[in-house]
């Protein structure tokens, strides 16, 4: 089983790890805020929605995947809370114990991967190595079919057949470095 993990955090001062959310900013420390700075408490603010969307979304579509939940990277800004500017989730990119299997899995990783309305690069590889475990698969269920000789209709060998030299055409094409599936808010 891999636990795949990521942050895709960008690299700022006064960051910290761990758990916690973000709070609204108390009106009087608004006001003691340079311009500037409550600019950058409305961006962090920003970024932390849209890492915790992006990271929810993983998670909803991983639905029995997941390994663990989301994590974040947290920034303090200049109002003294912290806000998420990347996140994690962990998921089982394990294969099945049959092609079938592992060929359905696969499809749900892909999809856990791209849930997000702007999948990150790292969530776009993780998608590709889904689609080379399904191609796997599918190469794996036409060698199967084609070495039981399928006695049925001339179609059913000839598509058998077909499907077997689409998955060899789709799994050469598909041959690449792998490389560590994550999924993760980029920044």
């Amino acid at each position: 089983m891999h636990d795949a993990r990521a942050a895709d955090a960008a690299a700022a001062p006064a960051m910290a790890q761990g758990g916690g959310d973000t709070q609204a900013t108390p009106a009087g420390l608004a006001d003691a805020l340079s311009e500037a700075e409550q600019r950058q408490v409305a961006e962090l603010a920003k970024r932390d929605r849209e890492v915790r969307a992006h990271e929810m979304a993983h998670v909803a579509a991983g639905a029995g995947l997941v390994t663990r939940g989301a994590s974040y990277t947290y920034q303090t800004g200049p109002d003294g809370q912290r806000y998420a500017i990347g996140g994690e989730v962990g998921i089982d990119t394990s294969p099945g114990r049959t092609p079938e299997e592992t060929l359905a899995k696969a499809e749900r990783i892909r999809a856990a991967a791209l849930a997000p309305a702007e999948p990150s690069g790292q969530d776009r590889q993780v998608a590709a190595q889904a689609a080379r475990m399904a191609n796997d698969a599918r190469l794996e269920i036409a060698r199967r079919e084609f070495a039981q000789g399928d006695t049925g209709a001339e179609a059913t060998r000839d598509g058998a057949v077909d499907r077997g030299m689409r998955a060899a055409q789709a799994y050469s094409e598909g041959l690449a470095p792998r490389q560590a599936p994550t999924l993760s808010a980029s920044a």
